[in-house]
């Protein structure tokens, strides 16, 4: 288990559990009714609640498009999932947008208020099918004019080896993450759009989201309303033509739910995250400048003030650190909002609290 952002110890989980509330194991199947398409809202209705503690499996389309656009690209019928041909069918017109995005969700956690933090233990990712997609189009990516037009590949995937075949010649390594995992935003943003990240994390595009890793986001809505997609079986920091790998992916997540403190003097307002080996710090804006400066702080706030494993720092040395010793990387330039995060090796804290 990897150590927390937030300090919950493991006999006051324990606790936390009655005999008739143990952490339960649960599916969610991607299907017309369970997803939500090109959307996070603080208003849509949950399809599956779990108590906190509860892991849950949950089954992802991709955003390579209908049954038919991929056959037309040469993806085998036999390879393509029942459930693309019946979610693109039958999830009315009406339902859709206004984002791309074809997510699994949303799963209320019960308690989660706004003000609490959602942590989101990604236990497994998985992936579904023996292909992946890389497309953009004509105004979109980050070099729209260079490329003003479209194309789709598809890039077959070796689920033995863990590779893709790029291209005669080059092999790529698969390290598949969720493009976009996320919660409700504020019930003021309405219908919020898929594609840019936020406060409520979304469609972050960050590479390091692989199993191990942890990620923690503050709620906004009752129930949280966590919903996930966008599968992507690699990705190179950027994402410049705006797709990466993109595949589908089955995905098992634990949720833990760390209650608001009245009186803490930092609360969680973005997204961080958690691997077994760095603290990751997040930063979303339309400008690159000041998604930079937004991730910096964050790491400078989880530095001096947040981190429950190791001796706090002053602002002073926590901003002397990151310049340091710590990576300022840029997550991708493409979805509206850029992103960047900051990494900061566990490996540099000697000391102990504990």
């Amino acid at each position: 288990m990897p150590l927390k952002l937030f300090a919950l110890p493991l006999a006051a989980l324990a606790a936390s559990f009655t005999a008739t509330t143990l952490p339960a194991q649960q599916t969610l199947l991607a299907t017309p009714t369970t997803v939500a398409w090109g959307y996070y809202s603080a208003k849509a209705k949950p399809v599956l609640t779990v108590n906190p503690g509860d892991t849950v499996t949950i089954q992802t389309l991709s955003t390579c498009g209908p049954a038919e656009r991929l056959e037309s690209l040469g993806v085998k019928p036999a390879d393509i999932p029942d459930s693309v041909r019946k979610i693109y069918t039958e999830v009315p017109a009406t339902d859709r947008g206004p984002g791309g995005h074809i997510l699994t969700g949303p799963v209320a956690v019960t308690g989660a208020e706004p003000g609490d933090v959602l942590e989101v233990r990604i236990q497994k990712v998985q992936i579904d099918v023996p292909w992946a997609c890389n497309g953009f189009g004509p105004g979109r990516g980050f070099l729209p004019d260079d490329f003003p037009y479209g194309r789709t590949k598809i890039i077959p995937l070796d689920r033995q080896t863990m590779t893709a075949a790029f291209a005669p010649g080059i092999t790529i390594p698969l390290h598949p993450f969720f493009g976009s995992m996320g919660l409700a935003p504020p019930e003021g943003a309405g219908k919020y759009n898929s594609a840019p990240p936020w406060m409520h994390a979304g469609n972050i595009d960050n590479k390091e989201m692989v199993a191990g890793t942890t990620l923690f986001i503050p709620v906004n809505a009752k129930g949280g309303l966590f919903e996930v997609g966008d599968g992507h079986a690699g990705q190179g920091n950027g994402e410049v033509d705006i797709t990466a790998l993109e595949t589908q992916l089955t995905g098992t997540f634990q949720f833990i739910l760390h209650k608001a403190k009245p009186d803490d003097p930092a609360p969680l307002r973005w997204p961080r995250a958690e691997t077994p080996t760095a603290y990751i710090a997040m930063g979303f804006n339309e400008d690159l400048k000041q998604a930079t400066e937004m991730a910096v702080r964050n790491m400078i706030t989880f530095l001096s003030q947040q981190n429950p494993d190791h001796p706090l720092l002053s602002r002073e040395d926590a901003y002397a650190l990151i310049s340091t010793a710590c990576d300022v990387d840029i997550t991708q330039l493409v979805d509206t909002k850029s992103g960047v995060h900051v990494m900061c090796p566990k490996s540099l804290f000697t000391g102990s609290l504990k």
